[in-house]
């Protein structure tokens, strides 16, 4: 069983994804599901958001 740990997290990851995939060029789809999206896409999209929450990690452990 899967329990959520943070409420409004799925909320907040979701705008990221389409925040990303927006500013990285991948048109995004307007229905919300992703599965006709190639893999090059969505991996571009979520190696991006990975990227950048680390570097945000980072960042807030170096001040």
């Amino acid at each position: 069983m899967s329990k959520t740990l943070v409420p409004g997290a799925k909320q907040g990851l979701s705008k990221f994804k389409y925040e990303v995939a927006n500013q990285i060029g991948v048109q995004a789809p307007n229905s919300g599901y992703w599965g006709e999206m190639t893999s090059r896409e969505c991996g571009s999209v979520g190696g991006e958001m990975v990227k950048r929450m680390v570097e945000q990690y980072e960042n807030s452990i170096n001040k």
